[in-house]
């Protein structure tokens, strides 16, 4: 919701970094459990049976296990998702998350959303070397509609936002998501923007300094109530976006986007790092913007926020 980029450390580490965030009600489910056989059995896009950690496939469970002392040889993980990957909604900072806090409590330890949420980050970025930032993990820890701010060091402050039950409301009823239809790997754009940031490109630093300050001014906007402003102050940050960083969309998603605006949305944003995923609108008249984006084949997401961040569901 705002100052995305910020968290990746090729920027918090020279400038520190500054981004809200707000968790929605779709989420990831894991499930651990100790099958009967001798194996490490795992359910996700595909079905893994293997006897060893360093056989697993799938580079996030792999690494999750390691961080346990005990050699896992015997265990069952089942995952169901409520929306695909590679929409912009943070799926894999989530199942991150979400992997390890079941791993946890199936080992009777606690962990509290901080660590769990810095542990996950460091699985992604250090462990697997993805080029994205923190956000995602973090959030998914959290939960809420919270501010993070990053130190140079790496260390990130969790702020929930000071906002009236009225003004989340007010989110709930005229934020509306819509789905391109279009995946994409969030990857590929950070990586280009990391690459930028650390050879100091001055554009892209100027551009993420002024995603910082929208984000700043968005979280007092959303404090002061004035929510009208915050969706011109979204619709202000997609602009400059797709000035400075016009591979986060394409004519397509420009369409649709100019099509959202001259039908009842005061603003919006594509989530994510960009190039496809949902489309993310403050309506003024949902009635209106809901019919134009029918008419144009986007189907529509409803949610609510989510207070609560991961949690053990038994």
């Amino acid at each position: 919701m705002g100052g995305g980029g910020t968290d990746l450390a090729s920027y918090y580490e020279k400038y520190e970094g500054f981004f809200i965030s707000a968790a929605i009600n779709r989420y990831i489910y894991v499930s651990v459990s100790r099958p009967f056989s001798a194996d490490i059995i795992l359910k996700y896009s595909k079905i893994e049976k293997v006897k060893s950690v360093y056989e697993i496939q799938h580079p996030i469970i792999r690494e999750a296990l390691k961080i346990f002392e005990q050699k896992f040889s015997q265990i069952e993980i089942s995952t169901i998702a409520d929306v695909p990957a590679g929409t912009g909604l943070g799926s894999s900072g989530s199942f991150t998350t979400c992997l390890l806090k079941a791993l946890f409590a199936y080992n009777r330890k606690v962990i509290h959303a901080n660590e769990l949420a810095e542990l996950a980050s460091n699985i992604e970025i250090l462990k697997l070397k993805e080029p994205i930032g923190k956000q995602d993990q973090y959030i998914s820890a959290f939960g809420g509609i919270t501010s993070f701010n990053i130190k140079k060091n790496g260390e990130v402050k969790a702020e929930p936002l000071s906002i009236s039950n009225e003004v989340i409301m007010n989110l709930e009823e005229n934020l509306l998501l819509f789905y391109t239809g279009k995946s994409r790997n969030a990857g590929d754009i950070l990586d280009n923007q990391n690459r930028k940031t650390e050879r100091d490109d001055k554009q892209v630093i100027n551009s993420l300094h002024f995603t910082k300050e929208l984000g700043l001014q968005s979280k007092q906007l959303l404090e002061s109530g004035e929510v009208e402003k915050f969706a011109l102050t979204m619709h202000k940050h997609w602009e400059y976006k797709k000035m400075n960083f016009p591979q986060v969309t394409n004519p397509q998603i420009n369409y649709w986007y100019e099509i959202g605006i001259k039908n009842g949305a005061l603003g919006g944003k594509l989530v994510g790092a960009g190039g496809g995923g949902f489309l993310l609108f403050y309506a003024k008249d949902k009635s209106k913007l809901r019919l134009s984006m029918k008419e144009i084949g986007l189907q529509e997401l409803r949610f609510g926020f989510d207070f609560d961040g991961a949690k053990v569901i038994l």
